[in-house]
Parts: structure tokens; C-alpha cells; sequence
């Protein structure tokens, strides 16, 4: 087990990718802390048994931040892994959103990140393993680099957290802490099936620009958290990796399998 007696914080973690990292990382060894507003996910911990427990937070507010890593260290002890997932959509003509709505989203989707990153980094930097103190995994996604017309908070969030993963990720290099972020496609989670998937025209858009011809599962998602996590990965930082099918790469449509 590659994860063996690591600990580790996972955000937005009840449903969708967060949980299926969750249940990586346990399989992997590690304890683990799920993290969610949504009080399902106790649920979800129970049903990982002994090496998960779960905290209910607002991870956008600084106390909350701050009690959910007073917790896991009571719990578990000195923290490892961070995954920094939890996030929302709002679809929105850019003529009409609301400035509730932008301030919203950016504040779940890019300032809990750094107020997770900075809480959970303090307590690494006090461990004695000068050369590997931890890491950070941050959920990005294609739309950092691409866009939807009608997800401004979204995409520019998304933007935001490359951009945050590039400067914790030299911030905290000295410390022996690495940053990187995974930047899915299309997954299938409750969270695309209700902003991109919600009918067969719109998956229909989404399958014609994937050369996988397939839209990505959860698991897949928390395979690559686990080696961004695990020594294999020990020399890389700064790094934004894209599951996407090979959506990035294509410049025009492709033929979809009804």
C-alpha cells in the first residue's frame, strides 16, 4: 500500500471525486479525513471504516479551515496529503450574473484552496523531514484553459487554481512541499451530470470534442491524486495534469457513438 499510515485531507468529499479519492487513499493505507458542508458525508466516512473519519465545514471560512486541521490532527496526527476539491458551478449569461453569484464561486472554488493550502502547510513545515514534508492536490480543470460561455465564475476560478498551484508550489519548495493540480474533463459526477450532461444534445457536445469517445469515471480521477500523493511522484511540483480524453489536444470534432 503506497499510502500506508499517511494522513490525509480531502475537501467537497461526500460525492463524485472526492469521495472516490477518499476511498483510493484508504485502500491505499492512509487515514483520512472527509470534509464536506453536506452532512452525507459521515455516511461516506462510515462506510470506509476505521481509517476515515469525517468533519463538517465551510471550507471558504478561516475558522472552519482552521478547526477542520485541529481535528484531523487530534484524530490522526501530523497531516501528509491535501486534496483541495471542493467546488460549485453557476450558469449564468455573462450579462445577467450576479456579483453574489462570481464572489460565490470564487470564494469555494479558489479561496478555500488557499486557505486549506496555508492552514495544512503551517503544520507540514513543522515536521522534522526537511526533504519531504507533505503535499497539496489541488482540482483544477480543462476549463482553466478552455472555457464555457455561460460558467464565468467557474472557468475563472479554475484559472485561478493553476495559477495558485504554480506559486504555493515555489512559495513552499524549500519547505519540501509539494503543489500540483489534476485538471479533469468531462467525469461523470453529480456535478457534471447537472451543469454539462443534463441531455443527450449537450452530452452529444461534450463526446464529440473527446477523442476517447467516453466521458472519465471518478476513479480515474482518484488514481492520478494517488500517485500525485505517493513517492513515485516525490520530483514532481508545479505541475497541472489533464485527464481529459484528449480533449486539449483536438482541434475540431470528432464522429460520437449514439
Amino acid at each position: 500500500m503506497k499510502l500506508s499510515q499517511k494522513v490525509a485531507i480531502v475537501t467537497g468529499a461526500s460525492q463524485g471525486i472526492g469521495r472516490a479519492c477518499a476511498e483510493r487513499f484508504v485502500r491505499e493505507g492512509a487515514h483520512v479525513m472527509l470534509v464536506d458542508v453536506r452532512p452525507d458525508g459521515a455516511a461516506a466516512a462510515a462506510a470506509l471504516g476505521d481509517g476515515a473519519r469525517f468533519f463538517r465545514a465551510d471550507v471558504s471560512v478561516k475558522a472552519e479551515v482552521d478547526a477542520l486541521v485541529a481535528a484531523t490532527l487530534a484524530a490522526f496526527g501530523p497531516i501528509d496529503i491535501l486534496v483541495n476539491n471542493a467546488g460549485v458551478t453557476h450558469a449564468a449569461d455573462f450579462l445577467d450574473l450576479a456579483e453574489d453569484d462570481f464572489d460565490r464561486v470564487l470564494r469555494i472554488n479558489l479561496k478555500s484552496m488557499f486557505l486549506c493550502s496555508q492552514a495544512v502547510a503551517r503544520e507540514m513545515v513543522k515536521r522534522q523531514d526537511t526533504q519531504q514534508r507533505g503535499c497539496i492536490i489541488n482540482m483544477s480543470s480543462v476549463n482553466a484553459e478552455l472555457t464555457i460561455p455561460n460558467q464565468i465564475p467557474y472557468v475563472v476560478s479554475k484559472g485561478g487554481v493553476n495559477q495558485l498551484t504554480r506559486v504555493a508550489s515555489i512559495s513552499l519548495a524549500p519547505h519540501g512541499i509539494r503543489v500540483n493540480a489534476i485538471g479533469p474533463g468531462t467525469i461523470l459526477t453529480e456535478l457534471a451530470k447537472e451543469a454539462v450532461l443534463a441531455s443527450p444534445e449537450a452530452r452529444h457536445t461534450i463526446l464529440s470534442r473527446t477523442p476517447l469517445g467516453r466521458c472519465g469515471e471518478p476513479e480515474e480521477i482518484a488514481g492520478i491524486a494517488a500517485f500525485l500523493a505517493g513517492d513515485d511522484a516525490s520530483y514532481i511540483t508545479g505541475q497541472t495534469l489533464y485527464a481529459d480524453g484528449g480533449r486539449m489536444a483536438l482541434n475540431y470534432t470528432v464522429p460520437v457513438k449514439e
